[in-house]
């Protein structure tokens, strides 16, 4: 698959501190593109970073206006209050959602509402991380265990079709550490340019490299991961 128009933020190098879980989404995502058609909304659409991946009928971005997250620069073409998707019942033929359920504090109603503008035999993708460091505060609610997102999910009225894990243990343990530098090391090199640039290369290209290798050699394990992602479908009768 083309990744050339995925902006670099979503498509990073070995040198970003999120690489591994950045390059791990994109793959699991442009895998499952195929399963979703017609007219397709992306909610929390952000800036749309994946709508290249898709051969879609009709693309439309949705997302909340709130604090913690600035839509500046962002292509978003519907908001809502949090609360009702405004479009009518069965609108769209398939919906996606990236990085967006750990931010909402209501995640049960919105599925309700996600399945609501949903058709029948609609497909839903969604990813959500399971290890990731607090981000878009005050916005950030919840990690979701790969147990847990399949029960909310099908107790609100969706279908499993295809769950897995992003990353491994290996992978997560190293992107973690990265965090960590990005966090709370790299910063005090800011007024350093040429020290700090050389930092960033070095030790992120360093560790992700490692990380790929050891995931190669070393038992992956998938009891510490990154990311879920989740492929679902609204039954064509509902229970």
């Amino acid at each position: 698959m083309n990744y050339s128009q995925i902006p670099k933020e979503f498509n990073p190098g070995l040198f970003a501190p999120n690489y591994l879980t950045r390059q791990g989404l994109l793959k699991a995502i442009s895998k499952n593109v195929p399963s979703l058609k017609g007219i397709m909304m992306d909610f929390g659409c952000g800036a749309k970073p994946y709508q290249s991946l898709f051969s879609v009928e009709r693309y439309i971005g949705v997302d909340y206006e709130g604090d913690g997250h600035s839509h500046e620069n962002e292509n978003v073409d519907v908001f809502y209050n949090g609360k009702i998707i405004p479009f009518e019942n069965e609108y769209f033929d398939s919906i996606f959602s990236t990085e967006v359920f750990e931010h909402i504090f209501n995640l049960k109603e919105i599925l309700k509402e996600i399945n609501r503008v949903l058709k029948p035999g609609g497909h839903l993708l969604i990813t959500c991380p399971f290890s990731i460091c607090e981000h878009e505060v005050p916005n950030d609610f919840a990690r979701y265990t790969s147990f847990a997102i399949k029960h909310i999910l099908e107790e609100n009225g969706f279908e499993v079709i295809m769950q897995d894990k992003i990353g491994c243990s290996v992978t997560t343990i190293f992107q973690l550490w990265e965090m960590y530098i990005h966090q709370n090391i790299a910063p005090r090199l800011q007024k350093i340019p040429i020290v700090r640039s050389a930092f960033r290369i070095i030790t992120y290209s360093i560790l992700n490299s490692c990380a790929l290798l050891l995931k190669s050699i070393l038992p992956k394990g998938k009891e510490l991961y990154l990311n879920n992602i989740v492929l679902v479908q609204k039954p064509h009768t509902q229970k």
